[in-house]
C-alpha cells in the first residue's frame, strides 16, 4: 500500500500497489509460511512504486505476531519458518504452567495463555529439533526478519515482542526466567525497541536510500493506532482473520480477575497497553468459504441474513477450530456434540459463525467492562471484517452498544501513522487519529434490543444471574 500525505491539507490517501496471498504450506511435516515468497512479493510492490517514478519517503512492515525466523551467525536462515497453526506446541502450555506456575508466568509477562505463543514454540524447537539449536545465532519475529532482509540490520520491535509471552511487563525487556524455560539462548535476542526508530536503509533500483521504520509491527498494534477512538470509554475490535477486542490503558491489568479472564496486556505505541482478548475471528469463515467453494460473499451474507438467529451456536475460541483438517465438518461436529441442529448449507454455516462471534463479542465486552469497573460508551470495529454489515449489526445488538465501523485498512493506516510521526509530520497518536477520522467514512450501527440475538443474549444473562443467585 502506498500512502500519500498532504501536510497542508492534512489529507491522507491510500493506493493499492500490489496485493498477494499469504498461504500456509506443509513442509517436512510442519505447517509453515513461504517466507521467501512473502519477501519477493514485498520487493515487487516496492519496485512497482519506484517504477511509477514515485520517490518513497519511508517504509514500514507489520505482520501477525508470535512467529519467528532463525538465523545463523552469517545471517542465513536456519530451519523452517513454522506457523503458529502447527501442532508442535501441543501440551507445552500445560507443561509450562505445571513447571513455572500460571500466576508466575502471568505476573512476569501479563500476556494471555494461548497454546501457540512463542514461549511454547521455542520450547518445541529445542525439544524436537535440537540439531538446529547449535546453529542459531539470532531469532527475529516475522516483521523484523523482513525489515532485516531489506536493510541488513536487525531489530526487535516492542509491540510484536510482547506477543511472545517472553517480555517482562515491568522492564519491557526479555524475561530471563521465562526465556530460560524455553531452552533458547538469550543471545538470540536484542533488546526490544519501541516503535518509531529507523532500522536502516533500503536501496531502491534507482539507487536512493529509503529509511525502513520500525512501526508498531504487530498488525493489531497498528490497527489500534488507527482506531478513531472517540473517548477513553471506547473499546475497539480489530476484525479480520483474528478478532481482537480490547481497550487502551496507560497501566496493565494483571489482577487475579484479569488472569482468570485470560486478559492480555500487549504493548502499544507511546507506552499504552492494549488490554484485550483474542477471538478466533473470521478465520472460521475464510476456511468455510474455501471448502464450500463460495466466491460471492455478498450473496452468501444476504442469504444468511434471512435465516433465524441462534439456531446453530459454537464457541469460536475452542481449540478445535485453530486449524482443523476440515472446518465445516468441525463446526458441524461441535453443533452435534452440543445437541443442536447441525448446519449443512453454506449460509447455515455462516449464520452459525456470525451469531457465535457476536455472542462471544458480547461476553468479552462485558468481561472487559467488569475488569475496568466501568461500561463502554462505543465499540469501534476496524479492519477488513468491518465491511461485514450483518456482523456489525449483530455485534451491536448482542452487545447492546453503538458500533462505529471503519476504517477498513486500519493496520496499514496505523503503520503509516508511526512513519509520519517518525518523519516529524505528526506529533502523536491522538493527532493521527484525528487525521483518520477526517479522512475515512465511518458507519454507525445502533443496537436493536428487539432483535432475536439481543433477546437470546438477555435470556442467557438472566439464566446465568438466576443460577448465581441460587448457588
Amino acid at each position: 500500500m502506498l500512502a500519500t500525505w498532504d501536510c497542508d491539507q492534512h489529507t491522507l490517501t491510500l493506493r493499492e500497489m500490489h496485493r498477494f496471498a499469504n498461504c500456509l504450506q506443509k513442509q517436512d511435516g510442519f505447517v509453515t509460511w513461504d517466507i521467501d515468497a512473502l519477501e519477493a512479493e514485498i520487493r515487487t510492490g516496492l519496485h512497482n512504486v519506484c517504477e511509477d517514478g514515485i520517490r518513497i519517503d519511508s517504509i514500514g512492515i507489520d505482520t501477525w505476531g508470535v512467529d519467528y525466523v532463525l538465523l545463523d551467525r552469517h545471517g542465513e536462515r536456519v530451519g523452517l519458518p513454522v506457523s503458529y497453526r502447527d501442532s508442535r506446541t501441543d501440551g507445552l502450555m500445560a507443561q509450562a504452567i505445571a513447571q513455572l506456575g500460571k500466576e508466575n508466568i502471568y505476573g512476569r509477562s501479563g500476556i494471555q495463555f494461548l497454546p501457540f505463543n512463542t514461549l511454547y514454540q521455542l520450547r518445541a524447537l529445542v525439544e524436537q529439533q535440537p540439531e538446529l539449536v547449535e546453529k542459531v545465532a539470532h531469532a527475529l519475529l516475522i516483521p523484523d526478519y523482513l525489515s532485516y532482509r531489506l536493510t541488513g540490520n536487525m531489530n526487535w520491535e516492542y509491540t510484536n515482542a510482547t506477543t511472545t509471552q517472553m517480555v517482562n511487563i515491568n522492564t519491557d525487556n526479555w524475561d530471563e526466567h521465562l526465556l530460560a524455560w524455553t531452552g533458547a539462548s538469550p543471545s538470540w535476542f536484542g533488546a526490544p525497541t519501541h516503535p518509531g526508530n529507523v532500522i536502516g536503509q533500503w536501496i531502491c533500483p534507482q539507487g536512493n536510500e529509503i529509511p525502513v521504520v520500525a512501526v508498531a509491527s504487530h498488525d493489531t498494534a497498528s490497527a489500534v493506532i488507527a482506531s478513531p477512538l472517540a473517548s477513553k470509554d471506547a473499546a475497539y475490535l480489530s476484525s479480520g482473520t483474528w478478532s481482537l477486542m480490547g481497550f487502551e490503558s496507560k497501566t496493565p491489568y494483571t489482577s487475579d480477575a484479569a488472569l482468570a479472564a485470560n486478559i492480555t496486556n500487549e504493548g502499544g505505541a507511546e507506552g499504552r497497553y492494549r488490554v484485550l482478548k483474542n477471538i478466533m475471528g473470521l478465520w472460521l469463515l475464510q476456511r468455510v468459504l474455501k471448502e464450500q467453494n463460495v466466491t460471492d460473499l455478498s450473496a452468501l451474507i444476504a442469504e444468511t441474513e434471512k435465516l433465524k438467529a441462534c439456531t446453530f451456536l459454537i464457541n469460536p475460541n475452542d481449540d478445535r477450530f485453530i486449524n482443523p483438517v476440515h472446518m465445516s465438518a468441525e463446526i458441524q461436529a461441535a453443533c452435534f456434540d452440543a445437541g443442536q441442529p447441525v448446519p449443512s448449507r453454506p449460509a447455515e454455516l455462516a449464520r452459525c459463525i456470525f451469531d457465535s462471534l457476536a455472542l462471544l463479542y458480547a461476553d468479552i465486552l462485558s468481561e472487559l467492562a467488569s475488569l475496568r469497573g466501568k461500561p463502554f460508551s462505543q465499540l469501534h470495529i476496524v479492519g477488513g471484517g468491518c465491511q461485514n454489515q450483518l456482523l456489525n449489526q449483530l455485534c451491536a445488538d448482542a452487545c447492546g452498544i453503538t458500533v462505529v465501523a471503519g476504517p477498513v485498512e486500519a493496520s496499514t493506516l496505523g503503520n503509516i501513522g508511526i512513519q509520519l510521526m517518525t518523519l516529524d509530520e505528526l506529533s502523536n497518536v491522538d493527532d493521527f487519529r484525528s487525521v483518520v477520522t477526517a479522512n475515512n467514512s465511518l458507519t454507525t450501527f445502533t443496537p436493536n434490543p428487539c432483535h432475536d440475538i439481543a433477546r437470546y443474549r438477555a435470556q442467557f444473562q438472566q439464566k446465568r444471574l438466576t443460577k448465581e443467585l441460587c448457588a
